[in-house]
Parts: C-alpha cells; structure tokens; sequence
C-alpha cells in the first residue's frame, strides 16, 4: 500500500535526510589509499551520534554495520571491514540511511580513490546522470514506469547495464515502503505519481554485465562477471508539483 505524504510527514523527514546527505559529503575527504572499509563506517557512525540521528541500517534484519559499504565489482551492501583496504585506483559506493523522530531517511553515492581510469570515471558520472533522468519523469500525470524507462535508457544509451535484481523503494516511517522502483521498464506502466509520494531511487549500474550474485555473507552483492558497478541514490519528495530531493541540502551540488 502506498502511502503518501502530507505537508507535515515531508517537514519531518527534511532531519534525517538532511544528514544523509551531510555525511555522504563528508566522508568523501576519509576516501583515500590505506583506508579500510571499517574506518570510514566508525567515521559515519560518529557523524551520525553528533547530529543526533540513528544508523538505520544498522541491525536492520541483523546487518551489522552503520553503512554499506561496497568497492569495485561489489554492487551493494558491502559489510565494512578491517579486512577491505581501499587503494588507488578503486571505487567505492557508500549507502547510508538515518532515522530521526521515526522518519527515515536514505542516499548512496559511489566514489574515486585517487586517480581512476576514464572508463571508471564515466560508469560513476552515467550512474549519477541516470538517477537525474529519472528524476525528471517525476511529475503528477506520469506512471512509475516512465520513472524506470528513463534511468534504464540513460544507461544503456550511454554503453552500461542497469542492475534488475535490486530497486529503490517508497521510504517514511520505514526503511522500505511500497512503492518498489525498478531502474528498467517500459513507460506508462505502474501507478501513477501523486502529490505526496516520497521514494528513494537509486540506479545501481554495472560496467559489464546486469547480473549479480550474492556473497557467502549473505549480504554482500557482487557483479557475475567482475566488472565494476557504481551506486546513486537520493530520497526525493513530489510536492507542490516540483520534486524536491531531500538528501540533497540546499546548497549542495553532488
């Protein structure tokens, strides 16, 4: 069941979003060679008690860690560890989510460390332009699926592939809501946007091939071929006929 928003729900939810979009920002200056996985989820976690916001993935059904933290052909929810050492030339997606005052927010950004190569650069800059052509099919009188075909067609227009197992989803007083979003469809399929809606859409985009498998862990996703992936997601709102990203502070241009 989806459940829209009113005034007052979006009000609240501005907090925890808000800081999701802080602390992605923020650790980007922590992103170097030598640094562990481990490290840069305690520096999240710490920005996270400083702000007065829960982890909200942390013992999410029994995930460990503050963040997900996932290089190269780790597509999503990589558990940080001391074991995991960036070096330079990697990339590296960080998912994070928050709760403040029961409201949910969430957002993912992949990263360069050091100097990558021109291919790894393109796959993270296409994986944040599908997030913004999505975007811009979020309007009252289109269907989710316009939301989906356009993220799927950046991608593929631009020599990629777009993950099929894993989507975004309606966000609020959970984690996950209804809505899910896939990142490919057709357009004209779904339910129709409305005043209201809040969704975390996040394309996760391989370099190679779509298909994933999951790790021994049972958390970790990994890309099928080892090709790397990249990951970008914002929380957004459809209010007062304009979308509005919630993890996106003002002034903030990422």
């Amino acid at each position: 069941m989806v459940k829209l928003k009113s005034e007052a729900d979006i009000d609240a939810m501005r907090y925890p979003n808000k800081i999701v979009g802080e602390v992605l920002e923020y650790v980007k200056d922590y992103i170097r060679d030598g640094v562990t996985t481990y490290d840069l989820d305690r520096i999240i976690e710490e920005f996270f008690a400083r702000k007065g916001v829960i982890p909200a993935f942390k013992n999410y059904e029994g995930y460990p860690a503050a963040s997900c933290i996932s290089p190269n052909e780790v597509v999503v929810h990589g558990i940080p560890s001391k074991k995991v050492i960036l070096k330079n030339g990697d990339i590296v997606s960080i998912d994070v989510g928050t709760i403040h005052d029961g409201w949910y927010g969430d957002g993912a950004r992949t990263y360069a460390v050091g100097e990558i190569d021109e291919k790894k650069r393109k796959l993270i800059e296409v994986t944040r332009g599908s997030f913004f052509a999505g975007i811009s099919q979020f309007k009252v009188g289109n269907r989710l699926g316009d939301i989906s075909n356009a993220v799927q067609t950046f991608v593929e227009q631009n020599g990629f592939s777009i993950v099929r197992d894993y989507v975004g989803h309606g966000i609020g007083r959970t984690l996950h809501e209804d809505p899910q979003v896939p990142n490919f469809g057709k357009s004209g399929r779904g339910i129709p946007l409305m005043e209201g809606l809040v969704l975390a859409i996040e394309p996760m985009v391989n370099m190679g091939d779509w298909k994933v498998r999951v790790l021994d862990d049972k958390w970790g996703v990994v890309t099928l071929d080892g090709s790397p992936s990249a990951h970008y997601e914002n929380t957004v709102v459809l209010y007062k006929k304009e979308v509005e990203i919630l993890t996106i502070p003002e002034g903030m241009n990422v």
